[in-house]
């Protein structure tokens, strides 16, 4: 915040002398708004519990010292009628008020003896509690950000015109009798911050009506135990601390604690949110999130733009806040860029974009209480992965708001490659129709619906794993994988389609789904297939490893072995070996058992011998019986069974 240095008090003029009773009934009388003055031109940085002790300290040290005194003169009285107006005993402590809280927002110096405003106040005191007035709303949260980033006299200016209703000249004679240094300046900078004159009298700033909370008990327990020790600790220390050197020095280059990051204040102005053209996209060599332009009817919208950057910024206990893993929830460090603001179903939803998330805010239109707020990390997304964001969910449906370079979409059931694709209607703005989403199915799964879009580069697969952001499905060897939207790639992703399951809700960033191996069954059985399906995340770790065993006939794969956190049946370790107990037709147990192409032999040990040359294994075995594979690989290395 910045800081004035308070000049010299003018000396008292002759005029009306305001006693102490006098005083003292103006200010039990108007008690509630001396302190509502105090509260609001005292810095934020104070922290609300402060602040509102601070104001009821000042105010009641408003008072004379003496039986009479003739400040009240230097202000001259109103003359709109009764009341507070036109009392020099109102006037007097509302001056008191003003110039102690103006003191207290002066950054102590270290050379300087402090004032006893800048001091914590002695009373009153509160212990055990904190205290804090009542949440506004997003204006009120928008207006206090405003006022934190003025100096004490303007923040002062701007309470005393919008508060106390003076005029512009009344409030520089009690900036001037208050000590301010230069009330013209401050007046003017009070006017670069819209009046809202009724957000003013809001219980946000009321800090007579409070709630309270205990402070941090378990903390409060270890303090008392260690303020025995420290309390020794200084006796012993305190003289070499005030000893010269650089032991009560500032801290280097680092601003004070309650200096304002500009950036983050531009955060919470609608004014301030990076809308890109609507045509930016077509001239540029970028597919991701940063070309998007602002859609949606209500792009233009600045209460409900400033409802969701609030409620980002500082979300209240009515919102619900979800974050996928490794995303953080934090405001956003500047203004970020709008995607989406409108009627979408029975919400009012905005999309955000700060470069590293996407920010869902979304409140329902018919007024009622709460909102939510959802956020998912897109570092990095290109291409198929910047193609679509969730809007909205409803009765078990999801929409999509796509990419201005989607031409089509529609939906598919994975679990039925023959069947086709159903399109999907495409609003204006990029809206898909509601599409089954199997994110929140439990039980059977009969049917898996993805997500199919076409743009310049091709068809996309995408699957909706219950996040913002749907996860894109690919096919084929690690270091060369594809689209999973062609024909045999969707016959291999059918058996195991239903697998997804698994990985909901981890911050999937995509899935590739390998056919590393096709191995003969004993007894002329036909043909299993071996098919490994990594789930890669957005954050780098918590990666999934499935490796699965699909045997003629059967609808779906059976799990063969898997693993988190591994480099295996990925671009940085292609490879995989795994292996399966297998009953035959005619009751008899096999160890089965594959390794990608390049594994040049198998050998099992334990509950099951065996070895053979190739990337193939099959050794009689007995139920129940556990085995150890190792293979080695063409280049000599040795490979152990995923797990």
């Amino acid at each position: 915040m910045p800081s004035q240095d308070l000049a010299p008090r003018p000396a008292p003029s002759s005029g009306p002398v305001v006693d102490v009773e006098q005083a003292e009934a103006a200010l039990v009388e108007h008690y509630p708004r001396l302190v509502r003055l105090a509260y609001l031109v005292l810095p934020p940085s104070l922290g609300r519990n402060r602040r509102v002790l601070t104001a009821h300290a000042l105010t009641q040290r408003a008072l004379p010292r003496g039986r009479t005194s003739g400040d009240a003169s230097v202000i001259p009285a109103q003359q709109s009628g009764g009341g507070r107006d036109g009392d020099p005993g109102y006037t007097f402590v509302r001056l008191q008020v003003v110039r102690t809280a103006l003191e207290a927002g002066l950054p102590l110096k270290r050379r300087a003896w402090p004032k006893r405003s800048q001091l914590p106040p002695l009373l009153p005191q509160v212990w055990g509690l904190r205290l804090f007035p009542r949440s506004g709303g997003a204006d009120e949260l928008a207006l206090d950000q405003r006022l934190s980033a003025l100096s004490a006299p303007a923040r002062a200016a701007y309470v005393l015109r919008g508060l106390e209703k003076l005029s512009d000249t009344d409030v520089q004679k009690v900036l001037t009798a208050a000590g301010a240094e230069d009330p013209r300046a401050a007046l003017a900078e009070a006017g670069g911050v819209e009046a809202r004159d009724s957000l003013l009298d809001s219980p946000e700033f009321d800090p007579c009506s409070l709630h309270a909370r205990p402070t941090d008990l378990m903390r409060r327990r270890q303090h008392m135990k260690a303020a025995l020790a420290a309390t020794a600790a200084v006796a012993v220390c305190g003289a070499l601390l005030g000893l010269p050197g650089d032991g009560w020095g500032p801290d280097g280059a680092a601003a004070p604690s309650y200096a304002q990051n500009p950036a983050a204040e531009a955060a919470l102005n609608p004014a301030q949110l990076t809308r890109v053209a609507a045509t930016a996209w077509e001239s540029s060599a970028r597919t991701d999130f940063s070309v998007w332009p602002a859609r949606g009817n209500l792009v233009e919208d600045t209460p409900l733009l400033r409802r969701a950057l609030a409620v980002w910024a500082r979300p209240g206990e009515a919102v619900q806040v979800s974050a996928t893993p490794g995303t953080p929830s934090g405001a956003p460090p500047g203004p970020p860029q709008l995607l989406y603001a409108g009627d979408v179903d029975q919400a009012r939803v905005v999309l955000l974009y700060d470069g590293l998330r996407i920010a869902r805010y979304a409140e329902p239109k018919d007024g009622t209480s709460g909102a939510a707020l959802d956020f998912a990390r897109v570092d990095g997304a290109t291409g198929a992965e910047a193609d679509a964001v969730v809007l909205d969910r409803a009765d078990s449906n999801v929409r999509y708001l796509t990419a201005p370079w989607v031409t089509k979409a529609a939906e598919r059931d994975l679990l039925k490659p023959s069947s086709g694709a159903m399109d999907l209607t495409l609003s204006a703005d990029g809206v898909t129709s509601p599409l089954a989403s199997p994110a929140q199915r439990t039980g059977s799964c009969a049917s898996w619906n993805v997500l199919q879009l076409k743009d310049d580069s091709g068809t996309h697969l995408m699957t909706d794993l219950g996040e913002l952001t749907p996860a894109h499905l690919t096919a084929g060897r690690p270091s060369a994988s594809h689209e999973a939207s062609g024909a045999e790639a969707l016959r291999n992703w059918s058996p195991f389609a239903c697998s997804l399951a698994s990985v909901r809700s981890q911050g999937v960033r995509s899935v590739n789904a390998w056919q590393y191996a096709q191995q003969p069954l004993p007894e002329a059985s036909g043909s299993a297939e071996w098919v490994c399906t990594r789930a890669d995340t957005w954050r780098g770790g918590g990666t999934r490893v499935l490796a699965q065993f699909h045997t003629p006939g059967s609808a779906y794969g059976a799990v063969a072995a898997k693993a988190e956190n591994s480099p295996a049946c990925g671009a940085r370790d292609p490879h995989v070996l795994a292996g399966v107990l297998w009953k035959s037709a005619a009751g008899s147990w096999y160890l089965l058992a594959a390794g990608s192409r390049d594994t040049d032999a198998i050998r099992a040990t334990g509950g099951a011998r065996g070895a053979s040359q190739g990337n193939l294994l099959a050794v009689r075995a007995k139920q129940g019986a556990q085995a150890d594979l190792k293979g080695t690989l063409s280049d000599g290395r040795s490979i152990g069974a995923l797990r």
